[in-house]
């Protein structure tokens, strides 16, 4: 049995005709409703986002000196590249595979083992919904601050919830109205940053370049373990591939590019970043656009934490879930005012998920075709311990070049991993990337176990 052919949890037949929706339980076949277009939209406006402008900064600044502007603009380019292969490989994986993201892993490590990355996704999802609940917010009240700050964040949980309902339906108004609109923004502030001039504030610097490619990495990572919730509709496994790269590449440099040019106008300030975009001529009529745009980085996220969940309790509504998550999601995020641990948050992102990927396509596309059982899926699926080797492999590989700093988890964390790196002789150098090392490591690592993990182990 091939990788491309895996038994599923799927038992029904998806339903038929132009207004199929998602399925509402894990049991039903997803329909194959969307095809590069609608991918490619969908992705293009995943790369994005009003957190990507903000996060600029993290590729702009390293150790509290500025990295040319040939230094940042390269290393976003590289980083988006990367993070937009693994992506691909992602979206392929749960084409083929028909079922959410977690649900997939239970081909990896077995249905009850795979409980253990579905919580940290659901972890991942539910932060990064109150992250882009609270950039809605903040951007509302650029444009208008005569509204308390929490009706925004209501207003945006609102619209991200009722996006869930129907995800299908939200993809399509994405790609029919949406993109254009926000290309059209974007080519707007583009053209305007660069006539108001492009200073370089550090000339000749590629010191931090490495690291500044793993922060882009590490934005991108975050989609790859959400991937499949969306790619399972997908028609072919070339669209899923071709739609999530070129989709996603493209508008996240293009979305990092503007937010370096933004950034070089206020300082390398961040928290100004708005404000630059507000300064330009008509430039909140654009910045609407983005604004109101951001709900579908919620959305996504909101909806695949219900997908996650539906791999632990795969017989409940769809829509109850999203309905409870976009709630709990909103309250959390009455409660957030800043991004102070984000770049730590995003750290600790990559270090979960780039090896985890690197692990999932060796054994989907190596050693599931010729495995007994192929790549099982059903509720029943054997554990399969081995490839927690590999995995927590990548994990360390990642923190031993580049720990991350746990704001309000004290100083035992970053002691540890100091003393781990005194003890294995591996430190940070300029050489070393953490995201391709602890991508490589543990692909290479799964690759030597295939013999073994054929037989299921």
């Amino acid at each position: 049995m091939s990788a491309s052919t895996p038994p599923s949890p799927v038992l029904e037949a998806p339903p038929a005709g132009a207004r199929a929706e998602a399925p509402l339980v894990l049991d039903t076949a997803p329909p194959r409703t969307l095809g590069f277009r609608d991918q490619a939209a969908f992705w293009t406006n995943l790369g994005i986002s009003l957190i990507g402008f903000q996060s600029a900064a993290t590729v702009l600044v390293f150790n509290n000196k500025d990295l040319s502007l040939a230094a940042s603009v390269t290393a976003i380019v590289v980083g988006t590249v990367i993070g937009a292969l693994m992506l691909a490989v992602a979206a392929v994986i749960g084409t083929r595979a028909g079922a959410p993201a977690m649900a997939i892993l239970r081909g990896l490590f077995g249905t009850r083992l795979s409980y253990l990355p579905t919580v940290l996704n659901i972890i991942q999802c539910v932060g990064w919904g109150v992250y882009e609940l609270t950039v809605i917010a903040m951007g509302a009240d650029a444009l208008y601050s005569g509204i308390p700050h929490w009706v925004y964040v209501v207003a945006a949980g609102v619209l991200t919830t009722v996006m869930t309902i129907r995800p299908l339906g939200a993809i399509s108004v994405l790609r029919r109205y949406v993109a254009i609109a926000v290309g059209v923004a974007m080519l707007f502030f583009t053209v305007e940053l660069i006539r108001r001039g492009v200073p370089d504030p550090g000339h000749g610097n590629w010191t931090g370049f490495l690291p500044a490619i793993d922060s882009v990495i590490a934005v991108s990572i975050s989609f790859v373990p959400l991937a499949a919730d969306y790619t399972r509709h997908a028609k072919s496994g070339s669209s899923s591939f071709w739609g999530a790269f070129s989709g996603y590449s493209v508008s996240q440099v293009w979305c990092y590019i503007v937010g370096l040019l933004a950034l070089v106008q206020v300082g390398g300030d961040p928290n100004k970043i708005f404000t630059t975009f507000m300064g330009i001529t008509a430039g909140w009529v654009f910045f609407s656009v983005l604004v109101l745009r951001e709900a579908d980085q919620s959305f996504a996220n909101v909806y695949s934490t219900a997908m996650s969940i539906h791999n632990l309790f795969p017989r409940v509504d769809r829509r109850y879930l999203t309905v409870g998550i976009g709630t709990l999601v909103t309250v959390l995020a009455l409660g957030v005012t800043d991004f102070t641990g984000y770049e730590n948050f995003l750290g600790l992102i990559g270090a979960v998920f780039v090896p985890l990927s690197a692990v999932l396509a060796v054994d989907f596309f190596f050693g599931a075709g010729r495995r007994e059982g192929g790549w099982d899926m059903s509720e029943g699926a054997p554990t399969r311990w081995l490839t927690l080797l590999p995995w927590a492999v990548g994990f360390a590989v990642y923190e031993l070049i580049s720990p991350a700093a746990l704001t309000g988890w004290g100083q035992w964390w970053p002691d540890f991993w100091a003393h781990a790196q005194n003890v294995t002789g591996i430190h940070p150098q300029v050489w070393t990337s953490a995201s391709l090392f602890s991508f490589l490591v543990p692909a290479l690592l799964t690759w030597a176990l295939t013999p073994l993990l054929r037989k299921g182990h």
